[in-house]
């Protein structure tokens, strides 16, 4: 693990350690919100590295359940992990605590842009495809089949292939396409990850880390919903409703329903689109950034 020769941190093996490293981060103590803020301004001020390394080792679990997370994939956990881990320690060395969030709100960011940064690397050796909206569909097919086409295995219905492209705005070979490359690579919850007959699953359920990890989301889904309020104040009422329809709803409209409504052509709604979103991203992350709620570049 890259940048881990700081801290004196569980070693995470690429020749089977999995099930012993997580057994093992699991014996850090949590921290409650005093210790966390105590050790984050000792060492901001005075570089204390033992605090650091509490900050650090405290979050391991944070880290590996993520990665979990994006173990569909198809690629190595442990490699998932040492990146996080990577983009947990980037997080606990930028952490300002007077902002009033706790660590691991702020460190899911880091976290998760680590996590996807090395699947995205590591998948563009296959091609995956580099455009947003490919990345977008590599990022949410998984959780709109299940929404649509729950437990479907193989091949998704020709309705439901143009259902996603029409909601991700690909084309539907790149739907199928994608959905046969991650078809298959799921991990079972039952597999097993050591000799003393522990599996997946039992790891997962972990309560004391399903808590902190409860608390993290929601805090975020919070600061989410809070910029989106804010941010989509900037966009005409048109825009507004087009992008309503098209990408904050449950049942997206097809470009077909909106071109009657608004009595302009599908290529039209598709601009009008595109621009709205741009705008509400721009807005939304310079929004978060000002606030320190992502990570910095």
């Amino acid at each position: 693990m890259s940048n881990s020769k700081t801290y004196n941190l569980p070693i995470l093996s690429n020749e089977g350690g999995l099930a012993a490293y997580l057994s093992q981060i699991k014996k850090f103590p949590m921290l409650d919100a005093e210790e966390e803020y105590m050790l984050a301004k000792n060492w901001k001020s005075t570089g204390n590295v033992k605090s650091a390394e509490k900050l650090v080792t405290s979050h391991l679990r944070l880290v590996a359940k993520i990665a979990m997370g994006y173990r569909g994939y198809g690629l190595p956990l442990n490699e998932m992990i040492s990146e996080g881990n990577v983009g947990l320690m980037q997080a606990v060395k930028k952490f300002e605590p007077e902002k009033g969030f706790r660590l691991a709100t702020y460190a899911m960011w880091w976290i998760k842009a680590s996590i996807q940064e090395y699947i995205l690397r590591s998948w563009s050796l296959v091609k995956i495809g580099t455009t947003t909206a490919q990345k977008k569909l590599f990022f949410n097919l998984k959780k709109i089949k299940n929404q649509i086409a729950p437990n479907t295995e193989g091949d998704l219905r020709n309705e439901d292939v143009k259902n996603i492209a029409e909601r991700l705005d690909v084309s539907e070979k790149e739907v199928v396409s994608m959905n046969r490359r991650l078809a298959g690579k799921e991990h079972s919850l039952n597999a097993p990850i050591g000799e003393d007959g522990d599996e997946w699953q039992d790891w997962v359920v972990d309560q004391g880390m399903d808590q902190e990890l409860k608390v993290a989301q929601q805090e975020e889904m919070e600061q989410r919903k809070d910029l989106l309020t804010d941010s989509i104040k900037i966009l005409n009422d048109r825009e507004k409703k087009i992008l309503y329809s098209r990408r904050l709803t449950d049942n997206p409209s097809t470009l077909e329903e909106l071109s009657k409504k608004f009595k302009i052509s599908r290529e039209r709604i598709r601009q009008i689109e595109n621009k709205a979103f741009e705008k509400l991203q721009k807005h939304m992350l310079n929004s978060a950034k000002s606030k320190n709620l992502l990570p910095a570049n």
